[in-house]
């Protein structure tokens, strides 16, 4: 060994100072994520030794953990599961022991409220077939079962016995073809026959089309069969078709809305009940806060810039009551009502009335024969001066007598002339003036009516 070293002394310097130039070159320069050369050849090396003798202790920690420390892990899974299982039994033992007791519960109080008598039944076994619709109940003739008897439950009829045994008796459901029964709706009273369909639903035969059924209502028995008694009840209207010659109703019958029970009562004495009133359903409804700044009124609806025919009117009306001081509504006694003579007519409605030449009498004119001097002026007039008034006669005044119905008046100031059999009435030196009539609407009233009475006259 020492002449090999001496041999290749040279060459052993030579690489020992190649290998500390290396280490001095590692230590000192660094590499572009600015980390030593010598760290990173450092944890290339080291790192998969690190590896394998992390492998190493966690196998051998895991192998400790389940093989060794945990060797009766199994057995205790065995014992949790078959302690769950148990609950679990339990737990379905006790749902049907108080699903019973609630049963029997119901059975009692119905029992207490009704006054047929009863007998509480508990359903054995099913008929054979999937869509039978038959029954067996532990109740027989021991106990007074007859055939015949209805069967019913705390939400409505089930059936009724077919056949009653010692022991035990068939029940026919009402879901089955060849059930049917008497019913009776609760409001209107409207009678019909219950049959079965084979399914969840029944339906309602024998209801006339002027009859009204409406969907919702309830059913209770009529007591026509003489099977049920009359007021137990037998389901909900689902649904209500117009056919012919009957009404379609189905309806769910309500002792068979929760499945097949297993309790039932048998009612070995029936006894008519009254069938109870539509109860009104009063329930609270909820209104929500007013908006923040309820202060605030709402915006109201800008109205159409024409409006209708009744806001014009309704304008009309109102502002005539504003005109005359009549407030609509506030009628005190002895108050006086708008004239509503005054209002324009509707085809002048909403546009200038048109202008009619006035027809009166000159001013030094006598008035007709029979007028009452001091007579008041017509409606729609105005007091004025310069023309004389055109009023009625008096009650029991003899009326002039005239040529014809189409001749024409006398003219004013002319001499009447009076009937034979009653004298002449002298007319006043000096009449009341009678205003103009005022052109438009009053004016064509006032032609009008001067016009009525001297035809009036002449007639």
């Amino acid at each position: 060994m020492e002449s090999l070293l001496n041999r290749y002394r040279n060459i052993t310097v030579l690489l020992l100072v190649i290998m500390a130039q290396l280490v001095l070159l590692a230590v000192s320069a660094k590499n572009e994520q600015d980390v030593r050369f010598i760290r990173v050849w450092t944890v290339t090396a080291v790192t998969p030794v690190a590896r394998l003798i992390e492998g190493m202790r966690g196998g051998s920690s895991g192998f400790l953990h389940n093989y060794i420390l945990l060797h009766d892990t199994n057995e205790e899974n065995k014992r949790l599961r078959a302690e769950l299982d148990r609950y679990k039994m339990e737990n379905v033992f006790l749902k049907n022991e108080l699903n019973t007791a609630e049963r029997a519960k119901a059975l009692q109080v119905f029992q207490a409220h009704t006054a047929s008598k009863t007998l509480a039944a508990t359903i054995i076994q099913m008929g054979a077939g999937s869509n039978s619709h038959v029954v067996f109940v532990d109740r027989g003739t021991v106990s007074g079962v007859q055939r015949g008897m209805a069967v019913v439950t705390p939400d409505g009829i089930v059936g009724k016995v077919t056949a009653a045994y010692p022991t035990a008796s068939q029940v026919l459901l009402i879901t089955d073809t060849d059930f049917a029964a008497g019913v009776v709706t609760q409001s209107g009273g409207v009678r019909g026959t219950l049959r079965g369909l084979g399914g969840p639903q029944c339906k309602v035969d024998y209801v006339p089309l002027e009859e009204k059924v409406e969907p919702g209502e309830w059913l209770y028995t009529s007591g026509d069969d003489r099977i049920f008694p009359r007021g137990f009840r037998v389901g909900q209207v689902k649904i209500v078709r117009s056919a012919q010659p009957f009404q379609e109703i189905l309806l769910e019958p309500s002792g068979l809305q929760r499945g097949l029970l297993e309790d039932v009562l048998i009612l070995v004495e029936g006894v008519h009940e009254v069938i109870p009133e539509k109860a009104v359903g009063l329930q609270p409804v909820y209104i929500a806060p007013p908006p923040p700044g309820g202060d605030a009124k709402p915006v109201e609806a800008a109205p159409s810039p024409g409006g209708t025919e009744a806001d014009r009117l309704r304008q009309q009306y109102q502002s005539l009551g504003n005109e005359q001081k009549h407030t609509y509504g506030d009628n005190p006694p002895g108050a006086k009502a708008p004239d509503f003579t005054r209002l324009p007519s509707p085809q002048g409605a909403g546009r200038a009335p048109a202008t009619a030449p006035a027809t009166s009498a000159p001013a030094n004119a006598a008035p007709a024969s029979g007028a009452a001097p001091n007579a008041a002026p017509l409606p729609g007039t105005k007091p004025a001066t310069g023309a004389p008034t055109i009023v009625k006669p008096p009650s029991g005044a003899p009326s002039q007598a005239s040529p014809g119905r189409g001749s024409v008046p006398a003219p004013p100031g002319a001499t009447p002339v009076a009937p034979p059999a009653a004298p002449p009435v002298t007319p006043p030196a000096a009449p009341p003036a009678t205003p103009p009539v005022a052109p438009g609407r009053g004016g064509d009233d006032a032609t009008r009516r001067v016009n009525q009475a001297r035809g009036g006259q002449a007639r």
